[in-house]
């Protein structure tokens, strides 16, 4: 199931990132961003496991990166988005693109945003990949960092993982 997945997911972020052309400018990108930001949807489901009604109508691809975010939110806390969400929004990292809070009895409150967000998408699929391949969370901080440094909104405020991870 696990090496299914990460072949998914490896497909998909090839697909998604030769699709992607130049990126938007970053005024546009940002003003694209702002008009879907304020509707999100969240609903809760009682684990990872459990995808959310909203993907019911979602192409494969991207309930395959709903499900990997679920299962990889100790990267995704040190991976920053750069759709302008930090700011819209008030998403801390990558991770809240797609899922609003973590309950400590597994259930996940899930959030739509990643679904109108091609910036979000490819940047969770991206860390993923890389960090099924052994790459280390800091190494694809640096990564995602450099690639979206110019031509996309300001970061998220995400804290950069230590030394050691």
């Amino acid at each position: 199931m696990l090496k299914r997945l990460f072949l998914c997911i490896s497909i998909i972020c090839i697909t998604i990132l030769t699709a992607c052309g130049q990126p938007e400018k970053e005024s546009e990108q940002h003003a694209d961003h702002e008009e879907h930001s304020m509707g999100d949807i969240r609903e809760e489901t009682a684990s990872a496991s459990e995808l959310p009604s909203f993907l019911d109508d979602k192409p494969e691809d991207m309930r395959t990166i709903y499900a990997a975010v679920a299962h990889n939110g100790e990267l995704l806390q040190y991976i920053p988005c750069y759709c302008g969400c930090g700011s819209t929004v008030g998403h801390k990292n990558n991770d809240h693109c797609f899922i609003k809070e973590r309950k400590e009895n597994g259930k996940i409150i899930w959030d739509d945003h990643g679904t109108k967000c091609e910036v979000c998408l490819n940047i969770a699929a991206a860390a993923i990949v890389d960090y099924q391949k052994g790459k280390s969370i800091k190494e694809i901080r640096t990564e995602i960092d450099e690639q979206y440094k110019k031509g996309f909104a300001e970061p998220t405020p995400t804290p950069m993982p230590s030394e050691d991870i």
